[in-house]
């Protein structure tokens, strides 16, 4: 496993616009505030889950319905993202025969405090797998 970033994929059986419009919600940490909006570059926003709290969110590149990076501090609820508290995730939508592969990258666990690196690598790890899951069954629905 590489310390400093997670990778995985899922092929989803639908077209790359469809996947982007279930993806583009946050559904992952947000609890509906984001529907039918598409996610500009440069903008904020908090994204508010009732288990999880609330995170700070910035979109560092949207490309529609291809990629879309963001960054956000997920082991430090409610803080902004800044250097040396934050990853970078990004999304690539790519179709294929058959659907669309979704592909997650998230970065930067390295450049967190040493006290919390594993712990937030860890739980993101098995956290990408379980949402990637979820929104492959959402956008099958």
């Amino acid at each position: 496993m590489n310390p400093d970033r997670i990778e995985r994929d899922v092929l989803i059986d639908a077209p790359a616009d469809r996947v982007w419009a279930t993806l583009v919600e946050f559904s992952w940490v947000d609890d509906g505030g984001r529907r039918g909006l598409t996610p500009r570059t440069g903008e904020r926003f908090v994204a508010h889950n009732a288990q999880e709290g609330d995170y700070p969110i910035v979109i560092e590149k949207s490309e529609p319905p291809r990629y879309l990076a963001y960054r956000w501090a997920s082991a430090f609820e409610g803080t902004e993202p800044a250097e040396g508290n934050s990853t970078l995730v990004e999304f690539t939508l790519a179709e294929e025969q058959g659907g669309t592969r979704l592909t997650v990258v998230e970065s930067g666990f390295a450049t967190l405090p040493q006290q919390h690196r594993a712990q937030a690598l860890d739980e993101n790890t098995g956290g990408w797998e379980a949402q990637l899951d979820a929104l492959r069954k959402s956008v099958a629905a």
